[in-house]
């Protein structure tokens, strides 16, 4: 397993498939799962000729179980250091959920020539919280509801959540795919609990408002228009008008969980966005 140490300990697992030549595309991944989630999208990019890599975020999958630093911005100064040892130029960068903000905030942070593309997909930017900036967030008592939850019974919890909203089994028409269900679970319990527990107010709390402003790339915007997860409305519908070279995709009937149910749509919508 190829892993880096970071400054501060944290051993990084990733994954680094391809020709060191060719083009890079790196995926983040979305709360509270792992690399393994782009499994498909790693396998179809990287039989269409480019180098493919995906990380662990600390706390998650096959990294290191921290109970400190479990916050975007060292999220994002992990990756930093991480696509510093790979040296990773004209890198295309595509985030689902968690993982489109700590893209987002890579991207705007990044080194010149690092980052060529983005793609947010089902990403939670703007913010998700609601607040007097934001009214039509959700509430934080949704998010103490999460972290109740996950507290009480994270195995529960989180079969729950991928039987249910994440894909849109729940729904009355939806063909529940059981094997889906256990990978998410299975990805899930392999990370650690604390790091999960703290990732909430991450991924809910933190504003990536300027970080889109800042973007210079084009960044294409992909989102479920059932997504009961992160909510249309008050993420892409919004992130689109921030960004300066912003496209916008939805989906209808698409759940949150789109890119792996849907990944024969959307990966060949991603590479025409990469080829364009």
């Amino acid at each position: 397993m190829a892993t880096i140490t970071l400054k501060d300990g944290t051993e990084i697992f990733y994954k680094d498939w391809g020709p060191k030549d060719a083009q890079p595309v790196v995926f983040h991944h979305g709360w509270p799962l792992s690399a393994d989630d782009w499994d498909t999208q790693m396998l179809f990019f990287l039989s269409m000729g480019f180098r493919v890599i995906a990380h662990d975020r600390r706390g998650h999958g096959r990294s290191t179980q921290t109970d400190t630093g479990n916050d975007m911005d060292t999220y994002v100064a992990d990756l930093i250091e991480l696509t510093d040892k790979l040296d990773l130029k004209n890198a295309v960068h595509i985030g689902h959920s968690t993982g489109g903000g700590e893209a987002a905030r890579y991207a705007a942070r990044a080194k010149p020539g690092r980052v060529a593309k983005v793609v947010l997909a089902g990403a939670v930017p703007p913010v998700m919280v609601k607040s007097d900036k934001n009214p039509s967030g959700s509430p934080t008592s949704v998010f103490d509801g999460l972290r109740s939850a996950l507290a009480a019974n994270r195995a529960q919890f989180f079969l729950d959540l991928a039987s249910g909203p994440f894909y849109g089994f729940n729904r009355p028409d939806a063909k529940v795919i059981p094997a889906t269900v256990q990978n998410w679970w299975r990805q899930g319990m392999m990370g650690g609990a604390k790091a999960h527990y703290d990732c909430i107010k991450a991924f809910s709390e933190t504003d990536f408002t300027e970080d889109l402003k800042k973007m210079e790339v084009p960044t294409l915007v992909m989102h479920g228009e059932d997504d009961q997860i992160v909510p249309i409305a008050d993420a892409a519908l919004l992130s689109v008008k921030l960004l300066k070279k912003g496209e916008l995709k939805t989906y209808k009937g698409y759940p949150h969980g789109m890119l792996t149910i849907h990944a024969d749509v959307l990966n060949p919508e991603i590479l025409a966005f990469i080829k364009a």
